[in-house]
């Protein structure tokens, strides 16, 4: 899924992969990650998201297509959910402070952690 992130998610081909039936993998993705397959999947969808607005060369809707998002109603509404605020609102906040940060050390500190927000 992590790679993957743009392809639909086949919770039934997940589960014959790891030789269990879809519901039981889906508690036990639960168990182990603490959301559901679904869940996860959107995370990492509006993690690359995010990198992708703030580079601010696609718009939202090219940015909601890119990352896997059929819906671009649904995919503003959870990245809004996420983030805190509107995928328009992120992508044109200047993002330059953070330019200097490695990729990886800035994947850790932008991920979308899902809250009460």
């Amino acid at each position: 899924m992590d790679r993957d992130y743009a392809e639909p998610l086949d919770v039934p081909a997940l589960a014959r992969e790891a030789l269990m039936s879809a519901g039981h993998f889906q508690r036990s993705f639960r168990a182990a990650y603490g959301e559901t397959p679904y869940s996860y999947l959107m995370t990492r969808r509006i993690e690359r998201a995010k990198t992708l607005l703030r580079r601010g060369d696609l718009s939202v809707t090219e940015v909601c297509m890119e990352v896997g998002c059929t819906s671009l109603g649904s995919f503003s509404a959870r990245f809004t959910q996420l983030v805190g605020e509107t995928p328009s609102a992120y992508r044109e906040r200047d993002h330059a402070e953070g330019a200097a940060i490695p990729a990886c050390i800035a994947k850790l500190y932008t991920r979308p952690v899902k809250g009460d927000k």
